[in-house]
């Protein structure tokens, strides 16, 4: 097991796992909306889509047809937002592996060693910062589900890359995911991540039109997780129709794109919180 500092994360203050035992459960949205709320905040932002089976990332953020470049010292990741296109003069970058397949319909059929070489590339040959004045604040770092091949890929990358700030635990409020939640967080225990809380996603849908809420999924799973096992209930999310629809409708050359979108959402206070709950841990920087 190779020792060495992943390189990329030479110029970043800032990594945080975004984890799930569970598929389904929204951690990709979770990602998206978190990388939002810290760009909003003022912050220089990555996001690493590792989910290599289904990086969603790209269409999540409205730019599927853009493409990663390569330059003298690795890959550059797509700027998603520039500091002079947010008001908060924040910014985003995204790395996917959805910008290295020609056609979003076509399948990765990989082995486990195809997968941890991809990973580990990723983590060590990505330039998300050109200058010592200007790191990367916060390196969000979506994962799959499960703790198969990939997350050993990362546990192994990130050991020699400490202190990072840990992750964020997703689960919907039903108990067969919590079940398959609770195997990730023991996974997180035995890799050495600091679990930074809870979220419970898509706790309940909310009418847009009356504004009762129907707990679809159940409710309260989530928190009664955290709570058996003492860790911090970030919050929870309900689903929100309209999240979708801002997803969909964005366009990447004219139009809104889904950060001025977002400023209307319901979910974006609720996201604030979360991230304002994070923030106030003063994590030390690595760098």
């Amino acid at each position: 097991m190779s020792q060495e500092i992943p390189k990329s994360l030479d110029l970043v203050k800032h990594v945080i796992l975004i984890l799930s035992g569970k598929g389904g459960v929204g951690k990709s949205s979770v990602t998206t909306q978190a990388a939002i709320t810290l760009v909003n905040k003022g912050y220089r932002v990555g996001v690493l889509d590792i989910d290599l089976t289904g990086p969603s990332l790209p269409r999540m953020f409205g730019v599927e047809m853009k493409q990663v470049r390569q330059s003298t010292r690795g890959w550059v990741p797509v700027q998603v937002y520039h500091k002079s296109d947010t008001k908060s003069g924040g910014s985003l970058k995204l790395m996917s592996l959805g910008f290295l397949i020609a056609d979003r319909g076509n399948s990765v059929v990989w082995r486990g060693p195809k997968k941890t070489a991809m990973i580990k590339q990723f983590l060590k040959d990505i330039v998300w910062s050109d200058s010592k004045s200007e790191p990367l604040d916060y390196l969000l770092i979506d994962t799959p589900p499960g703790t198969s091949d990939e997350h050993i890929a990362i546990a192994e990358e990130l050991r020699y890359a400490q202190p990072i700030d840990g992750a964020i635990i997703v689960t919907t409020p039903q108990q067969v995911a919590t079940a398959d939640v609770r195997k990730e967080i023991n996974f997180c225990k035995k890799v050495n991540f600091t679990i930074l809380g809870i979220v419970e996603n898509m706790s309940g849908f909310v009418c847009p039109y009356c504004s009762e809420c129907t707990n679809i999924f159940s409710s309260g799973g989530g928190k009664e997780l955290a709570q058996s096992l003492d860790l911090t209930y970030l919050a929870n999310i309900p689903i929100d129709p309209q999240f979708v629809e801002m997803v969909e409708l964005q366009e990447d050359t004219k139009g809104k794109k889904l950060i001025d979108l977002y400023e209307k959402s319901d979910l974006k206070p609720i996201m604030n919180n979360i991230i304002e709950k994070i923030l106030d841990k003063n994590l030390p920087s690595r760098i």
